[in-house]
Parts: C-alpha cells; structure tokens; sequence
C-alpha cells in the first residue's frame, strides 16, 4: 500500500475524504504577485520606491524589462502546483516606444495586451491589476489622491480611471473578472494637523474613480495600512476608513495581514467581513515586526487564514493574493517557496473535519475540541500533499530547478 493510501485511511477514520480535498484545491485560484521578481520596480521609469515601501537586498539576477520578468514568471510558476492567476502593476506597462513620452494618467489596455497574451499561452486563470500610486514623481509632498494640491489629485484620479478601463479589458479578455485593488501610501510622517480633510478628499476622489466602471468585468477593492516608513503617525487610508468606505460603495475590503497591528490577526477579520460582504480580498504576506513583506511560509497564522476560507465554504468569496518582495535570496526560489506555502495552508484546512469541530464547539464540548485539534496536527499532511503534486507532475525535489536557472539565466544577466 502506498503512503497515499495509508494516509487517505488515516484522514477517513477522521471523516475526511482526502480526495475530495485534493479535488477542491486544485480548483482554488491564487492570484500570484508579478513584483517579486524585480523588486517592485516596475517598467515605467522608476529606480527606486516611495510611498513607505522598501525592499533589501540586492541578489544577483533581478529581472529587467518585460523579456526577462516574463520568462522568471514562467518559470517560477512551472514549479508552482494549483490554479493561478497573474497579479500586476500598472507600473508593468510595456510602453515600447511609448515610454517618456505618456504617463499614467494616459495608459491603456494596448499597454498590457503583451501580459494577456503571456498568461493565456502559459495557462493563467485570470489577470489581477493594481494602480501604481507610488514610486512617481507626481507623487506631490507624498501624497496623491489625498493631496490638497487638485492638479496632483487629478492627475492620480485619472489614473485610476484609467485602471479601471484596463481592467475591464483584461477581465474580458481572460474570460475572467479582474479585482482592481487600490491601495495608496498617503500620510504624514509626524503628528498632522487635520486627520479629517486628507480623508474627506480621498473619498472624493475614490467616488470619482468608481463612478462609471464595468462591473461585470471589475472588482474593485481598497486596502487599509497601519503605516508606512516616513508615514508612521498617520496614514490617509486606515482600516475604519475603508472598510466603511466599501460598505457604502459596494465594493470590496482588501485585507493585507502585513497592515495592522503586530496584535491584530486578519485570520480573525476574514469571517466578520463575510458577514456582511459578497467577497473579501487578500494580500498574503509574513511580516517581521512591521509590515516587511517577507516570504510566506507555512506557520500557524497561514493555517488560521487557510481554515477561515475552507470552512467556511469560501473559497469563491475570499480572493486569495500574495504579496511579498525579498531581494537577499533568488528571487524565484522565493516566488515558489510562497505560492506553495500557501497551497500547503489551504490543503491543511481541507483535510480538517471542520463539521465535526463546529458541532463539538456549538455543543460546548471544548475540552474534545481541543483534543482533537491537537491530534489532527500529527496527521500525515506531507504524505497527502506529495499525492496533490505527483498528481500535477510536480514534487518536492524544485529547488534544483531554480539553482540551474540560476546558473544558466540569471547568472547571466548584468
């Protein structure tokens, strides 16, 4: 008998049905962020980032220009099991003969047609896209859809517009819809002394961009941030802004669990937003202390974010995305490494007999819960999770893949 099916038997006499469970997260998208592979950067002209982002490190190969972070993209994703999506920047454009001389105020789909054709040929679900309100030099006194100076305002409202026109497109031609995210770096780095008006010109601008977009092909969604550096006392876009700004547009919350306080746990916030909202949006990071953006791996907040999604049955609801940079390692060793932490995450929610947990709790039996909860840790997930890969023609031996492309393509690259 295989270890498979050994492991199957154990997980039945729990009443999990593993290959149900195998079925189900094959089926679960996971929006994959593109800024992985070139350190945020983007193609439009920047060398550096603002906005209270940072990324350390500077290991050999980053990706430069569209050639290069397409093919680390494909190959990062060859290593990566499940059902993926392609996240990007509108910073990505690829502006061709076009760069210099149109800003983002102007861009369109003909600019990311390049993307959509590269997702539908390496067999991409679906296409995610965020305006870039960073890393810019209209980006006056640190501010953009906040700023009390109106031409920068409209300048960053145009943009969004603008967004939101492309993803349209995008959702069209993936045969997808697109969630456009919104997250801006606004804020003060010392005590302000108007918390109010920032704000009131924010939700102007936010009704401005979303007056008129396609909602049969655009999700729309905003996210919250504790702070940022340079922004530590006050950031424009908090989290009782926007979540209440979502509930009166209709639109979605982006949770990033990066963006609270070192005590707060998103794991917590999935279920009370889905109480009151059709989705919910994650950007899935690890932070060290602040919000640090490092590689997700397979700890127990993951588990907790994974289990809110799979138990309740919310894996059409809660729009899974990841969201981290890491400079000091091979970038597309890190790039897998999260992907499957994540998958590993969802896989170890779905062999969990959630229904007999929630009777044991309903029935105040916590003392069994608690038993249980401990017992089904030392199942044999390892052995479930190589069925799940061998079954995609993958294992666990990838990282020799990554070492060789390092060495024939990254290597290379000056």
């Amino acid at each position: 008998m295989s270890r498979y099916e050994e492991a199957k038997k154990m997980y039945a006499a729990y009443g999990v049905d593993t290959e149900e469970a195998l079925r189900r997260l094959k089926e679960i998208p996971v929006s994959v962020h593109c800024w992985q592979g070139d350190d945020v950067l983007g193609f439009d002209g920047s060398d550096s980032l603002s906005g209270g982002i940072q990324t350390t490190g500077n290991y050999p190969g980053k990706a430069v220009g569209p050639e290069q972070l397409m093919a680390d993209i494909k190959k990062a994703f060859s290593l990566m099991p499940g059902k993926k999506r392609l996240n990007l920047h509108a910073s990505y454009a690829v502006l061709g003969a076009d760069k210099g001389k149109v800003d983002r105020d102007a861009y369109t789909y003909k600019y990311f047609e390049p993307w959509v054709k590269f997702a539908k040929e390496n067999g991409i679900s679906g296409i995610d896209f965020n305006p870039t309100f960073f890393a810019h030099p209209k980006m006056k006194d640190g501010l953009s859809l906040s700023s009390p100076d109106e031409p920068t305002r409209k300048f960053w409202v145009d943009h969004g517009k603008a967004c939101m026109k492309i993803a349209a497109e995008l959702g069209k031609a993936m045969g997808s819809p697109c969630l456009v995210n919104i997250w801006i770096p606004d804020g003060y780095k010392d005590i302000p002394a108007d918390r109010l008006s920032p704000r009131l010109r924010l939700k102007k601008s936010l009704d401005e961009i979303l007056e008129d977009y396609d909602k049969e092909w655009v999700i729309p969604a905003v996210e919250s941030k504790v702070f940022g550096i340079g922004l530590e006392s006050y950031t424009v876009g908090s989290n009782e802004f926007y979540q209440n700004y979502a509930a009166k547009a209709g639109i979605c919350c982006l949770l990033d669990n990066g963006h609270y306080h070192p005590t707060e746990v998103v794991s917590d916030k999935i279920p009370a937003l889905l109480a009151f909202y059709d989705k919910v949006a994650l950007h899935v990071t690890r932070p060290v202390r602040w919000d640090s953006d490092h590689v997700v791996l397979f700890e127990d907040e993951l588990k907790e974010i994974a289990k809110e999604i799979i138990r309740n049955g919310a894996e059409q609801k809660v729009l899974i995305g990841l969201d981290y940079f890491d400079a000091s390692i091979n970038r597309i060793g890190a790039w897998v490494t999260g992907e499957r932490s994540m998958q590993k995450a969802l896989l170890f929610a779905l062999l969990l007999p959630n229904e007999t947990l929630k009777e044991l709790q309903d029935t105040a039996n916590f003392g069994k819960l608690m038993y249980l909860n401990e017992e089904l840790k030392l199942l044999p997930l390892g052995d479930i999770w190589n069925e799940y890969l061998a079954r995609q023609g993958m294992n666990n031996e990838w990282y020799a893949e990554v070492e060789k492309y390092e060495k024939e393509v990254l290597s290379l690259r000056k």
